[in-house]
């Protein structure tokens, strides 16, 4: 059917059998796979090169490697962390498990499979992790393909653990253990102005939240309530943590950023709720009646960049801090990471460590800003409010302006707009 990579990637003919399609679709996948298996070799090879590089430059050793795991990132195009994860990933694969490796290289493998096999035999050493790699991934002797070649996704993580708990039930009790000790809360955005709130729980907690909502769900259907189990579960969920009343206005702030003419109803133009993204206007107007919420306006200039924020912030470190990190989002500016905003730290640093302006400064999430301290980085503003980033390799990466940065051509003339403000005051004030 195809011959050649180049032949296989310019897509199948017109009129393809759909036996010709699905070969096409599996010599893709094929591919995609063994390019895995070779993106983690250069990243192992990166990573040696950049610590050869530190090291004759002097760099302690605790700092060595610096760096390469936002390289990585911004080559592949996502998020630091990532390619942190991607980083040790590749390490693990070629250092500990050869058989996985293999399978990748043989494009029978993801990188997604390789990953759950890592995860679930990070707690055991190397030998016993071996043992593990050779036991699903390797060829058998009389030619039969390798177990987990044929697992899905559960199964193979299933395999995993009952080898590991074999192997070294100590050490699978003890990262439970470990585990425990690290809860925590996300919340990430989901689509209608929704957001997936999520909480990692040790088992027994985790099952007692679940039980306590289903609990309430239950007594409320048996009370006639029409709302359905969802409803009454994730309502109930919200009034014990606010501590509010379903029917009462949530006294918990919401930072709502919107332009004058989207509060004042004369444009559609998008809001941002801080911590989720952009929501419609018409939904952000509503919200204000209806919750306790803080509204910034966001001042422009004739070219449309964001200039100025109201705040109840009156000292300048604090409101200029506060004004960058509304400004970019509430999103990390390093192109592809979505992490939010932990630092904000100048773009180009001079002897006297960098003007502290707006025009200078950036949000950054706590990895990227750490990143870009290491040996050959440089950064500097560019001439439209974008981010010029460019890596001890030369590579040269463009963030461009938060979205909220563009806002429409003023189409009133300054004495309108002078009048829209006063309006907006009053607004304000009642």
């Amino acid at each position: 059917m195809y011959e050649t990579i180049d032949h296989l990637l310019a897509g199948p003919p017109s009129g393809a059998s759909e036996a010709e399609l699905v070969d096409w679709i599996s010599g893709l996948e094929e591919i995609k796979c063994t390019a895995e298996a070779v993106q983690a070799e250069a990243a192992v090879r990166l990573d040696e090169a950049v610590r050869a590089r530190q090291s004759e430059a002097g760099v302690p050793a605790r700092r060595l490697g610096e760096g390469v795991a936002s390289q990585i990132a911004l080559a592949r195009r996502v998020s630091p962390e990532k390619g942190a994860k991607q980083l040790g990933l590749a390490k693990i694969l070629i250092n500990e498990m050869p058989q996985t490796f293999a399978l990748m290289r043989a494009g029978l493998f993801s990188q997604w499979q390789a990953t759950i096999l890592a995860r679930e035999t990070a707690c055991l050493s190397v030998d016993d992790r071996r043992v593990i790699d050779y036991e699903l991934c390797a060829t058998d002797p009389g030619g039969e393909p390798a177990r987990a070649i044929s697992m899905g996704l559960r199964q193979l993580e299933d395999a995993a653990k009952k080898l590991a708990i074999t192997l070294d039930q100590e050490s699978v009790v003890a990262r439970a253990a470990n585990a425990v000790k690290d809860p925590r809360v996300s919340l990430r955005p989901a689509p209608d102005t929704m957001t997936w709130l999520g909480a990692l729980l040790p088992v027994k907690d985790g099952v007692a939240v679940f039980a306590a909502l289903d609990q309430a769900a239950k007594a409320a259907a048996a009370a006639g309530d029409e709302r359905t189990r969802g409803q009454v579960m994730a309502d109930t969920l919200v009034d014990r943590i606010t501590g509010r009343t379903t029917d009462a206005k949530p006294r918990i702030e919401v930072k709502i950023v919107m332009t004058a003419d989207s509060l004042t109803n004369d444009t559609n133009q998008p809001a941002m709720v801080e911590g989720y993204g952009p929501v419609p206007a018409a939904w952000a107007r509503e919200a204000l009646a209806d919750a306790e919420v803080f509204v910034r306006r966001l001042f422009t200039d004739p070219a449309g960049r964001l200039v100025a924020m109201e705040s109840r912030a009156r000292k300048a470190p604090d409101g200029l801090a506060e004004f960058i990190a509304t400004r970019d989002g509430g999103i990390c500016r390093t192109v592809g990471c979505d992490a939010p905003i932990r630092n904000i730290d100048h773009v180009e640093r001079h002897a006297d460590g960098g003007e502290t302006s707006a025009e200078n400064l950036q949000g950054l999430c706590e990895r990227c800003n750490q990143a870009k301290e290491a040996l050959g980085w440089q950064a500097r503003p560019g001439p439209d409010g974008s981010i010029i980033t460019i890596t001890p390799t030369g590579h040269t990466y463009i963030s461009p302006p938060p979205e909220s940065w563009a806002q429409p051509p003023p189409t009133w003339s300054r004495a309108e707009f002078g009048l829209r403000d006063v309006l907006l005051e009053h607004t304000l004030a009642a």
